[in-house]
């Protein structure tokens, strides 16, 4: 019986931000741009306005001895949900920006072992294209499915993409949001008998048309206004995409087990800054529990020692049954 398998995403991308003079490479192959006549480069940083052509060249580097087969496609870029990472949708999906605007003159190319084959490509920016950024990628993708080990193999294809910044001409408008701020609280039942922590998570928005990188300060208070925290966030994407939203959380350890506390967050990018602020009551519950029923039964006795104010001291002595007055008898009558 053959073993089934996963198809993941349905295919890994190791598009990692690349730095200078180094291509996008998973150790097998590269895929990078053409060398232009000052330097390497290492992605497609391009401009172009509405209803403009652009021509450039990308390499697929073969780094094995056999010969391989990619299928070429260009894709649109977004950032994942997980960690806001950078990433290019696969083969099939709906494209609407590089991905349906750029052309490869084939679909599969055979590269040599120790080779490297260049391909021209163009990018026709149709009239009436939003101005701004329109991030992508020129994929080469490894259609073969390699199975894992295990009772049940995990089918796995692989692909590596040069990253292609695209900017359409016109007015840029950098904007950033931050949205749905939500706080969860854990504290031990008694105070200093245990850790409290606070979970922050949010949604980081660009609402703009340009690539940003932000950064996030994460301010607390406490009552009458005093501070509690002041920190600058590092889990953030290094560029959030125009139009992406990534929900981000940031753990508070050592929180205020009793207070009333503000948390707010700032985000700032080139041109931009929005801010957003929750609020959270740290109570030692078991102790307010512990205070409402003493309380409570306090209430109780109160009440029903007014409805029956001579029941703890038992009934009062009767007065004298016989209605006659024994004044005026004589002695011993």
């Amino acid at each position: 019986m053959r073993k089934p398998y996963v198809l993941l995403l349905p295919l890994l991308l190791f598009l990692t931000l690349a730095t200078p003079a180094r291509a996008a490479d998973n150790g097998s192959w590269s895929v990078y741009p053409v060398s232009s006549a000052v330097a390497a480069r290492p992605y497609f940083y391009v401009s172009a306005d509405p209803g403009r052509t652009i021509e450039d060249k990308v390499v697929v580097a073969n780094k094995t001895d056999e010969p391989l087969t990619f299928r070429l496609y260009a894709a649109d870029a977004y950032n994942t949900a997980r960690d806001g990472g950078f990433a290019v949708k696969s083969l099939g999906e709906k494209m609407r920006g590089v991905g349906a605007w750029a052309e490869l003159p084939k679909d599969r190319v055979t590269v040599p072992g120790r080779a490297t084959v260049t391909v021209p490509f163009t990018v026709r920016v149709p009239e009436g294209a939003e101005p701004g950024d329109h991030p992508g990628a020129i994929v080469a993708l490894d259609e073969r499915v390699e199975q894992g080990d295990g009772g049940v193999a995990l089918g796995v294809q692989r692909a590596v993409g040069a990253r292609v910044y695209l900017q359409v001409g016109g007015p840029t408008l950098p904007a950033l949001a931050v949205e749905n701020v939500r706080i969860s609280h854990d504290q031990p039942l008694i105070p200093g008998l245990g850790d409290s922590t606070a979970t922050i998570s949010y949604t980081l928005h660009n609402t703009g048309n340009v690539t940003l990188a932000p950064k996030v300060e994460l301010k607390a208070s406490g009552l009458f206004g005093r501070t509690l925290l002041t920190r600058d966030l590092k889990k953030l994407p290094s560029q959030l995409l125009p139009g992406q939203r990534v929900r981000l959380t940031e753990r508070w350890r050592d929180a205020p087990q009793l207070d009333w506390t503000d948390v707010e967050l700032t985000a700032t990018a080139k041109g931009t800054e929005e801010s957003a602020k929750a609020s959270f009551v740290a109570v030692p519950w078991l102790v307010v529990g512990v205070v409402v029923a003493a309380i409570a039964a306090g209430v109780w006795l109160v009440i029903r020692l007014r409805r029956n104010p001579l029941g703890a001291r038992g009934t009062a002595r009767q007065a004298p049954t016989d209605p006659q007055s024994k004044v005026g008898q004589p002695a011993g009558g």
